[in-house]
């Protein structure tokens, strides 16, 4: 009998190619929190994808600054989370 099991980091990577797209370019991205990944990606539309992933036990909250994109996000612990900023 054939079995698949899908482990978490198959649903994580799920997540990011959903959003950041073939072609996309990784762009630099500041922060100084330490349980807060992120990473953020210039897609062929030229869209933004911005992936956050609180590896911590607590919410957060911060102010999301890009050009003339400034917005306060909140993530749960744990969690991860997509902003797509259109140009």
């Amino acid at each position: 009998k054939d079995e698949i099991y899908y482990t978490p980091l198959y649903y994580v990577m799920t997540h990011f190619s959903k959003y950041i797209r073939p072609g996309a370019e990784i762009i630099d991205v500041e922060n100084n929190d330490d349980n807060l990944m992120v990473t953020a990606a210039l897609n062929p539309d030229n869209s933004i994808a911005v992936v956050l992933f609180n590896e911590g036990n607590d919410n957060k909250s911060f102010n999301l600054k890009l050009n003339n994109f400034s917005e306060t996000i909140s993530i749960s612990p744990q969690a991860i989370q997509t902003i797509i900023i259109n140009q």
